[in-house]
């Protein structure tokens, strides 16, 4: 995409410079920056070339730099206190804890966003609160996982490892966090197991996928739907696949952060977070082809959350039904998940409280504004429950 850019920027310049444009040039000079309408189009043409191949050239730097960068991922400092199928239970608790917190990451990602690297780590921002931060690694699906649909993951993982938690809490007020795909995940299980959770918080969950760009998201899912016979066939929707439509977003995001990334001191801070963030990023997980199915064409193609027609087990998932206390938290510059897409929720919990970060989707979690957006006001609210 980018090369298509700095490629269509050159061959509109040589056009422009050779009289080849339909436009007049009174709507020329009107779209032109000052000045630019003077100048002399073989020269013009000549710049916009070498601005071309300058951008080029940084952007294949800043992605060496990326591949050479001596950054390895530690193993997380957490004790595996329970395993179903590819799924685990990460215990980071420190011990005299006061309160006890289930994490619920998205299927798509690793869990470990919520612990990046020391100081942009939300577990031990909890845990160094009296929170017991019990986080679920979904892990890499297996055997009979490649079957699962949502609602097989909610009961079959996400409740044994809920009824772990509990054990472990030992009577400590447990509250349940799910991100993003993992707050529906919550939302689902939360409707069940009301009276055993002390608070649930929902943090940029997507409910209307037709709130926003409903065309767009209908799109996507008539494209899944061509494309779900060979997931069937695979088992699993691929990763490159997802990678792809997550690039769709912003199809130049990657030509702007690694030209950004090339400028950087890779000894920095800066650079070490990119790294961390970017290999996290590139480490996702292939979706089970009814989870992809249920997603893409039932929730985006369908809009089956917002319309209160998504089911787990025959019990509908619908956010009026949880009556305890609950937070959303609802990223202001969230392009993954749309503020659009997110306030129907918020709004529909009946003891809701609903935090605006100013955030994106990630940076919320693990960027340099996210201990004053998101980990205080989640810790202080956990810790107000019970």
């Amino acid at each position: 995409m980018a090369g298509a850019a700095w490629s269509g920027s050159s061959s509109s310049s040589t056009a422009s410079s050779a009289g080849w444009t339909r436009s007049s040039a009174s709507a020329r000079e009107k779209a032109a920056p000052p000045g630019l309408a003077a100048a002399e189009p073989a020269a013009l043409a000549d710049a916009v070339r070498a601005a071309a191949a300058r951008r080029l050239a940084a952007f294949l730097d800043g992605l060496e730099a990326y591949r050479t960068h001596a950054f390895a991922r530690a193993a997380p400092a957490a004790e595996t206190v329970w395993r179903g199928g590819g799924a685990r239970l990460l215990d980071y608790g420190r011990g005299g804890e006061t309160h006890a917190a289930l994490l619920v990451p998205s299927l798509v990602n690793r869990c470990y966003i919520l612990d990046l690297l020391p100081g942009r780590s939300l577990v031990a921002f909890l845990a160094a609160r009296g929170i017991r931060p019990l986080l679920l690694d979904w892990g890499d699906i297996e055997g009979e996982e490649y079957g699962f649909d949502l609602g097989d993951f909610v009961l079959r993982r996400l409740t044994p490892a809920f009824d772990r938690a509990r054990v472990l809490a030992e009577g400590r007020p447990l509250a349940l966090a799910g991100y993003c795909m993992g707050g529906n995940l919550a939302l689902a299980l939360a409707v069940r197991r009301a009276r055993e959770i002390a608070g649930l918080a929902l943090l940029a969950t997507p409910w209307d996928f037709h709130a926003e760009r409903p065309e767009s998201a209908k799109a996507l899912a008539a494209f899944a739907g061509i494309l779900m016979p060979g997931f069937r066939h695979l088992g699993a929707m691929p990763l490159d696949v997802l990678q792809g439509l997550f690039a769709g977003l912003d199809p130049l995001l990657a030509y702007k952060k690694f030209r950004r990334f090339a400028a950087l001191d890779p000894r920095s801070d800066e650079a070490l977070a990119f790294v961390a963030l970017e290999d996290w990023l590139n480490d996702g997980v292939p979706l089970p082809w009814r989870v992809a199915e249920e997603c893409l064409v039932g929730w985006y193609g369908e809009n089956r959350p917002g319309r209160g027609a998504w089911t787990v087990a025959g019990t509908a998932v619908r956010p009026e039904a949880f009556a305890g206390p609950s937070l959303a938290v609802v990223p202001n510059d969230d392009r993954i998940v749309p503020p659009a897409s997110a306030l129907p929720l918020a709004a529909a919990l009946p003891a809701g409280t609903t935090l605006r970060a100013s955030a994106g989707h990630i940076g919320m979690m693990a960027g340099s504004r996210a201990e004053r957006e998101l980990w205080a006001p989640l810790a202080g609210w956990i810790r107000a429950r019970g």
